[in-house]
């Protein structure tokens, strides 16, 4: 079978709902899901924000639907946004 470029599906990034979860926990899951991507894994001076820009880089994602990172206070208000904009039925 030759595999065809043009017949890839578009399918949306697994974000982990964020919800029960410490910035911690949510935040190494995601570098499990994408660990071809080398984020870094958080640790007691990781600075959310600045870990979430990180992930904003991964070419997997539409850097459109990535929120800013710096226009949110809390971190799970940011995953929630970003779930939802890569989710379109978030449960």
């Amino acid at each position: 079978m030759n595999f065809n470029p043009t017949n890839q599906i578009n399918v949306a990034p697994l974000i982990y709902d964020p919800r029960f979860h410490t910035f911690d926990s949510w935040a190494s899951l995601m570098c499990e899901a994408f660990a071809g991507n080398q984020l870094e894994i958080p640790g007691p001076s990781t600075l959310w924000q600045s870990w979430a820009v990180g992930l904003k880089g991964i070419d997997l994602f539409n850097n459109s639907q990535v929120p800013d990172p710096y226009s949110f206070d809390n971190w799970d208000e940011w995953a929630l946004n970003l779930r939802n904009n890569f989710s379109p039925n978030p449960q």
